[in-house]
């Protein structure tokens, strides 16, 4: 059986067809969903830890980046983006580097520049990784340097100040000559792809990663791709995250923001359709399961934010797509939504190969707990049961977690059926929402329940194996608290 894994960074849940519509409305995505009919979706995946580069740690290793021993980073050649923003520990195997070892062609096709900054090793164990150049603030190109007015047409005067500018001229720059929609980034990564595909035809079995950096801002695409979500209306440009407060945002900027957004996502479907159309040429289709999720999501003005951050945090940003398409389609119309996170795919991916990792790993496959009648223990309707195009699926194994706990910089984030947990690592500013109800994040329920803070709080440092580092607690305590969180202090 060949495996691929697909990644897609910052693509939000919710603007895939199969998980709903975002609040400003319908992103069409009709490659995507038809992969979503073939395959098993789950509904409850997220990160193990954010942003990045300590999401795609966890997702290449199966090991838990969380809650960052080792990983105050600080290496020539890249920012220090989080805790955890750094390569690969040594002696971490990689996923690549184990089936590798197991007898697969291994592959890596991707432009997340991140990953192959000065330092970085997120290549090891592949045969062939191909790293296309030019994504936000990647120094591919040093000129021709952007007039004042290109600068003011791609970034609107009330948000310029020296940073903005400088990122929105690097990123410009590096699209010069870039003129058709086969130029663009995720057009390239996927065809790519397919190409790497057609040359290797040769291989017994083959364990592809197809790492698109889109639809990350900045949200670049063809006009027409915008145009199917404002009409081709006026107004000036806007393709930038503000990481800001966007109570006072123009309007017409955040509707083009929007617009814009919405536009990389349909281009990231319809190159994906390409993918899966050469698949099918190929023949590859019946011998490959075919894995697609995301780092993360981002915020676009809702609850008035553009941005991503892990405090306060939300939906938008940590719940994940994740879909598994198996050979020939087999479970078809299946919907688990037992939790699953980034490091449980790494466990899945080598389970369903047939190879033990060389050492023990945090991830857990959840694969067959997902086909079956998983969810019973936790109450909720699981995938068992349900009428599919394989029919009804028998008992299994309970789900391979109850909860989740997804680290970002000092501060964690607990998810269980009910609750949502997120506060400073010290304890200190804490937001908990009841998920039961009908507007989970427009309130904070800690004071009303502090016994349960004390619970989820026990779970993220269970999470962490027992104690989180010094060095994150000062971070936490040097970090202001969130807009209405409460005095209550979880470690109470």
């Amino acid at each position: 059986m060949n495996i691929i894994l697909v990644v897609f960074d910052s693509l939000r849940r919710d603007c895939v067809g199969v998980y709903g519509s975002p609040p400003w409305g319908k992103v069409q995505t009709p490659h995507f969903d038809a992969f979503a009919a073939q395959s098993l979706v789950m509904t409850r995946a997220y990160p193990e830890s954010l942003p990045t580069l300590p999401a795609r740690r966890a997702l290449y290793t199966g090991q838990r980046v969380y809650p960052y021993h080792e990983g105050d980073i600080r290496l020539k050649g890249d920012f220090t983006g989080a805790p955890g923003w750094g390569p690969i520990p040594e002696e971490q195997h990689t996923l690549a580097e184990i089936l590798h070892d197991a007898g697969y062609r291994t592959a890596l096709i991707a432009d997340v520049y991140h990953m192959f900054k000065p330092s970085k090793n997120f290549w090891r164990g592949f045969d062939q990784w191909t790293f296309l150049r030019g994504q936000e603030s990647d120094p591919a190109r040093s000129g021709p340097r952007l007039t004042q007015d290109e600068i003011d047409y791609w970034l609107p005067k009330e948000l310029q100040n020296e940073g903005t500018v400088r990122f929105i001229e690097h990123c410009i720059r590096n699209m010069h000559d870039r003129t058709k929609e086969e130029d663009y980034f995720a057009p390239r990564v996927l065809h790519e792809a397919a190409v790497w595909l057609e040359q290797n035809q040769d291989a017994d079995r083959f364990f592809l990663t197809v790492e698109s950096f889109d639809p990350h801002e900045i949200w670049l695409c063809p006009p027409h791709y915008r145009r199917m979500y404002d009409g081709g209306a006026g107004g000036r440009e806007q393709v930038k995250s503000g990481y800001e407060v966007t109570a006072d945002f123009d309007r017409q900027l955040l509707r083009r923001t929007h617009a814009n957004y919405s536009g990389v996502v349909t281009m990231c479907d319809r190159w994906f359709g390409h993918f899966m159309e050469s698949m099918r040429v190929l023949g590859l289709l019946d011998d490959t399961m075919i894995i697609f999720t995301a780092d993360h999501g981002h915020s676009i003005g809702d609850r008035d934010y553009m941005g991503k951050r892990g405090y306060p945090s939300t939906p938008e940003v940590y719940d994940v797509p994740l879909m598994v398409r198996f050979p020939g389609a087999e479970h078809a119309g299946t919907t688990s939504d037992i939790f699953v996170q980034h490091h449980d795919i790494t466990a899945a991916i080598l389970d369903a190969a047939g190879v033990e990792p060389p050492e023990p790993i945090d991830g857990k496959p959840f694969l067959e707990a997902a086909l079956t009648d998983s969810s019973a223990s936790s109450g909720r309707s699981g995938a068992a049961g349900r009428a599919s195009a394989v029919g009804r699926v028998p008992p299994g194994p309970p789900p391979p977690r109850n909860h989740v706990t997804v680290g970002w910089g000092s501060t964690e984030t607990v998810i269980t059926d009910r609750w949502w947990l997120n506060c400073k690592a010290d304890g200190s500013g804490v937001l908990l929402r009841d998920l039961e109800a009908a507007d989970p994040f427009a309130g904070n329920v800690a004071a009303k329940n502090p016994d349960v803070v004390g619970e989820l709080w026990a779970l993220a440092i269970e999470d962490a194996g027992g104690s989180l580092p010094e060095w994150i607690i000062d971070l936490a305590r040097n970090e202001a608290d969130a807009p209405g969180c409460s005095d209550l202090a979880a470690r109470a």
